[in-house]
């Protein structure tokens, strides 16, 4: 758990637990309206109003997943879904953490609560060796792509794609 003030009040980040569900699921929620609604043409932003339930249980069950939740008070102002890979045969002995989804409530949006998310992921997947962590962003969210750079993210590659 990681305390401290912020623009808002007293800010907690805490990995989420069943008793978070329905307002863990409800940011998810959020973010696939907010985001893949807008930038991916074929997603589906009902998904978690379906899917939710069973993604947020298997998350719960996986000790290299983490599902972070940030507070003030009774109000959720965002969430954070990281992971730990292990090791591959293109780099043998090297953990990378994925930081999976990531989502601040819009009045909460500029006050620190997704640095500290990030904060939080970060020193959990250290914790768990890896060396370092990745996200993809769409590339028409540049807001996303300004914040992932503030904390130390760097581009490493291009995703092309084309429709048929």
């Amino acid at each position: 758990m990681i305390l401290g003030s912020s623009d808002m009040g007293e800010l907690i980040v805490t990995v989420a637990t069943e008793s978070d569900r329905a307002a863990f699921l409800s940011s998810v929620d959020g973010l696939f309206h907010e985001d893949l609604q807008i930038h991916d043409p074929y997603g589906d932003p009902e998904w978690a109003a379906r899917g939710g339930d069973a993604y947020f249980t298997a998350l719960l069950d996986d000790l290299d997943a983490v599902p972070l939740i940030a507070r003030d008070g009774d109000a959720v102002l965002g969430h954070l879904v990281g992971r730990v890979m292990e090791p591959d045969v293109l780099r043998p002995g090297t953990k990378v953490a994925s930081l999976e989804s990531i989502r601040v409530a819009p009045p909460a949006r500029g006050s620190g609560v997704g640095g500290r998310l990030v904060a939080a992921f970060f020193a959990w997947a250290r914790e768990r060796g890896a060396v370092r962590a990745g996200v993809t962003a769409y590339a028409a969210n540049e807001g996303a792509q300004r914040f992932y750079a503030r904390h130390g993210f760097a581009p490493s590659s291009v995703s092309l794609r084309a429709p048929l």
